[in-house]
């Protein structure tokens, strides 16, 4: 089977954020990631599409610093890093949103917004300052433009598309710089997904913020992405500014690769 060909890499509008080059991960025999390049500005947003398998999120988890590639370099705001564990990306200003989210339901919205970075009341005694993170929570949501007036309320009995903002806005009051957010719609409705979109959208016009995100859904990623790369079976073979490619041409790239493999 002859691969797809990448595409010229479209150039990021902005000052660069976060870029890799030539990332190559192998588990065993198994090569993930085959020398993939990627690069997103502040105040732009990459959407990275592809079936299972592609590598999607093998390379999020580098890009966190999960793993590690077995080759390869990143630069994060022009700047050679060596992302060898989570905190150290984490102080680099790069935070990731799992599909999972890792929210407790049975903590409430303020303390899961502070989970494993509670704030303290000053004295001997290590006491939970409550009303500093109520505050601060309210705040960071406010600031983000997510509407949840009491957030005294477990998780648990939170929409989806609520939970998800309560993941992304403390992904952002952690002082983000890049969000990645792992398949942030996905088995959400119409009107959840269109939520989340939109502040994804406020987000973005911040203008300060790097967004990287992973999915499957061609036409939501179209919608809210500025720029987008196909990945297949851990390379990256197609890559556009949203504006300028469509669902049905994502499509036939990937219908392309499927009749190549059946020998038709």
């Amino acid at each position: 089977m002859t691969a797809p060909q990448a595409q010229p890499q479209p150039q990021p509008r902005g000052p660069e954020a976060l870029r890799a080059e030539g990332i190559v991960k192998r588990f065993g025999s198994v090569e993930a990631l085959g020398g993939v390049g990627m690069q997103v500005a502040a105040g732009e947003m990459l959407g990275i599409l592809g079936d299972n398998g592609a590598g999607k999120s093998t390379l999020l988890k580098i890009l966190t610093g999960f793993h590690q590639p077995d080759a390869g370099t990143i630069y994060v705001h022009g700047q050679h890093q060596t992302l060898n564990t989570v905190d150290r990306a984490r102080a680099l200003g790069i935070e990731c949103v799992y599909q999972d989210l890792a929210l407790v339901n049975g903590l409430s919205i303020y303390h899961n917004m502070f989970l494993n970075r509670e704030l303290l009341k000053p004295g001997p005694f290590r006491l939970l300052d409550h009303r500093a993170m109520r505050e601060r929570a309210m705040d960071a949501l406010a600031d983000i433009g997510v509407n949840i007036p009491n957030v005294n309320l477990e998780v648990g009995r939170l929409s989806g598309g609520q939970r998800q903002a309560i993941a992304v806005a403390r992904a952002v009051h952690s002082d983000a710089k890049i969000l990645l957010l792992d398949e942030p719609l996905a088995a959400m409705g119409a009107r959840e997904a269109g939520q989340i979109i939109a502040l994804i959208e406020r987000l973005k016009a911040r203008g300060d913020i790097a967004i990287v995100m992973i999915a499957h859904n061609y036409a939501q990623t179209l919608e809210v992405c500025d720029r987008v790369m196909l990945m297949q079976h851990g390379s990256v073979t197609y890559e556009s500014h949203a504006a300028e490619t469509s669902p049905a041409e994502l499509l036939e790239i990937v219908r392309r690769e499927y009749r190549e493999m059946r020998g038709g």
